[in-house]
């Protein structure tokens, strides 16, 4: 085994046990113990405010998809907000996806941080919704307001509604160097609906009975229902192009067969497959943070499955639909 592998292995033995830990003691009322920052806090005199000169980060989860990535870095930006610090970057796992969303462009990274003389802290695992645990993550970062440091949030910290930074992380990927790269298979003259029907790992969950797949199921006949709705309903003076992005073969799908002018992306990469999502005229997503993402920086129509984990914006172009696809298109 070489030194690389080597090392590689040691991290992901590190996370592994970081994870069972965080686990294991995140329901007891000594959880915070825990952390070296929340003894700082014990025994350092107590302030009020944050040092605005300060940063705040989340680490996007190695061994996750893209869209649990992008969950981990909205809520290092979004919280950073909140807790008045500046953000820090830290790179997605992926350099191709890195360069491709944009996001680190025109943010300090974490290593340069620490290079400088900043001290990386890691922050306790926190319930946003929770008064008192919010509380408690204000009064640690504050404690250490005559510090230079970088926090880090707890890896997959949650923020629940992922929305909030919708404006700057679109801002951020239509800016992107690696726009100019983007190739698209959609004919401009067309009016073009993507459609993504979550499917592999959820198909073998249907087997086992995987709660945390079962949620995210949903039937071929629901996006059917929805898409009939939407192809009757849009108004468009360019002709209809659908393009069905998914996982497994075209037998799996009988029921899109009616639809005219339907393209199956079935073997499309999951990097050309979120860029086409996001390019598209009007945009049908699933129970996945994998669609749910590419709505947050889409500029078209996005109609969404009202009954999901994350929020959506109070705006006329996301059209929320129930779970028997039921839904009214403006």
């Amino acid at each position: 085994m070489s030194l690389l592998n080597i090392s590689n292995f040691i991290l992901k033995f590190k996370r592994r046990f970081r994870s069972e830990i965080v686990t294991i003691f995140r329901s007891t009322s000594f959880f915070p113990l825990i952390y070296k920052s929340y003894w700082h806090y014990l025994f350092s005199s107590k302030k009020n405010v944050a040092n605005p000169l300060n940063y705040y980060s989340a680490i996007p989860n190695p061994g996750a998809g893209i869209g649990h990535q992008m969950a981990n870095w909205i809520s290092g930006y979004w919280f950073a907000r909140q807790f008045g610090l500046q953000f820090a970057h830290i790179p997605f796992s992926s350099s191709k996806w890195e360069s491709f969303l944009g996001f680190g462009e025109g943010e300090i990274a974490v290593t340069d941080l620490i290079n400088k003389g900043y001290m990386k802290i890691r922050l306790p695992f926190f319930d946003e919704l929770k008064e008192e645990e919010l509380s408690l993550q204000k009064k640690i970062i504050n404690s250490y307001s005559n510090q230079k440091v970088v926090f880090v949030a707890e890896q997959d910290q949650y923020y629940s509604d992922q929305c909030g930074v919708m404006e700057s992380i679109k801002q951020k990927y239509h800016k992107a160097t690696e726009r100019a790269n983007d190739k698209l298979i959609f004919d401009p003259k067309s009016f073009n609906i993507a459609i993504h029907v979550r499917r592999g790992d959820i198909v073998i969950g249907q087997e086992n009975q995987n709660p945390n797949l079962l949620m995210r199921w949903q039937s071929n006949d629901y996006f059917e229902k929805v898409l009939q709705t939407t192809v009757s309903n849009i108004k468009s003076e360019k002709p209809i192009a659908i393009y069905l992005f998914s996982q497994g073969q075209k037998i799996d799908f009988p029921e899109f067969e009616k639809f005219e002018n339907l393209h199956f992306c079935l073997d499309m990469n999951a990097q050309d497959s979120f860029l086409h999502m996001v390019n598209a005229d009007l945009l049908i997503t699933s129970k996945s943070s994998f669609s749910y993402k590419p709505a947050l920086l889409s500029n078209g129509i996005k109609i969404c499955p009202k009954d999901f984990w994350h929020g959506y914006p109070e705006l006329e172009d996301f059209v929320l639909v129930d779970n028997d696809g039921n839904f009214k298109l403006n």
